[in-house]
């Protein structure tokens, strides 16, 4: 039996697009010839791979997984060509699977996952199965995670925006239907409003002083005395902490309440405490 080296792996890769295990399955089924092992792939279909390479990816999905202590998510953007197929279960299956992959990746990152495992394949190999068989152009965009002592997720608009919302808790368990009801909940509010960050300590500064400034500005144009502007800035900033930060944003499911005073309420019922420290919004295309 021809001796396949990793060389004739890569060259055969490099014609054909197809992952590295076919490549190497192919050479070896054609005893080491270059041309025999094109045939192969192209008789399996996979060689199709990397005319498809080239096609636009606008649409897709955003994935979710949380392992099952809820303490480790990942989020994970699968772009493909079409909405049709974005919408096909097996392509889901392989957002899943992709997504499940990055929670066993660390560092994770668009690159490196690439050669992540789930059940014996490869994350790369997964990806040229789901080109094959959906028939598209399939690239992985995005990837994160994040671990924590709780971690909740949520999927809006069957997978148009995904995400993972990260807490300290204590004396509660974050895989409790409980909590991750009250979780799901602000991570359904990040979902709708869009927030700059968790809470006010966690606003970026230069964001924060870009807004401050803007203020101070607007405060100028009224032409009061200097210790009016400052409070007509101070109160645009204090407005600004309420719109944009998560923990003080009026509550999407009860506008009686912040997102802050559910949480405490939901700490409360389960006789423990609930923190919210920040969390991962990803949009389609963003």
């Amino acid at each position: 039996m021809a001796e396949i080296t990793a060389s004739m792996v890569k060259e055969l890769r490099e014609m054909t697009g197809a992952g590295m295990m076919e490549c190497k399955k192919a050479l070896a089924e054609a005893e080491g010839d270059m041309d025999k092992a094109v045939d192969v792939l192209r008789t399996r279909g996979l060689a199709a791979v990397e005319k498809k390479a080239g096609r636009a990816t606008n649409e897709g999905l955003v994935m979710t997984m949380l392992n099952d202590e809820c303490t480790h998510g990942a989020v994970v953007e699968l772009n493909c060509e079409t909405d049709f197929v974005a919408m096909n279960d097996k392509f889901k299956a392989y957002a899943e699977r992709i997504a499940r992959a990055a929670l066993e990746c660390s560092p994770v990152d668009v690159e490196n996952i690439k050669s992540a495992t789930e059940g014996g394949e490869t994350v790369e190999a997964i990806l040229t199965d789901c080109i094959h068989v959906m028939g598209e152009n399939c690239q992985i965009s995005r990837v994160a995670e994040v671990e924590a002592p709780a971690v909740t997720s949520y999927i809006h608009a069957g997978g148009k925006i995904g995400v993972l919302v990260n807490f300290d808790v204590e004396g509660i368990d974050p895989a409790s239907e409980g909590f991750q009801k009250c979780g799901r909940d602000v991570a359904m509010q990040v979902a709708a409003l869009n927030p700059v960050s968790a809470t006010r300590e966690s606003v970026p500064a230069d964001v924060a002083a870009h807004e401050l400034e803007i203020y101070k500005a607007q405060a100028a144009e009224s032409g009061k005395p200097e210790n009016i502007q400052e409070k007509i800035a101070e109160g645009r900033m204090e407005k600004f902490y309420k719109e944009n930060c998560l923990s003080e944003q009026d509550f999407v499911k009860n506008g009686d309440v912040t997102v802050r005073e559910y949480v405490d309420s939901c700490a409360k019922e389960l006789g423990g405490k609930i923190a919210i420290k920040g969390f991962i919004r990803c949009a389609l295309g963003e």
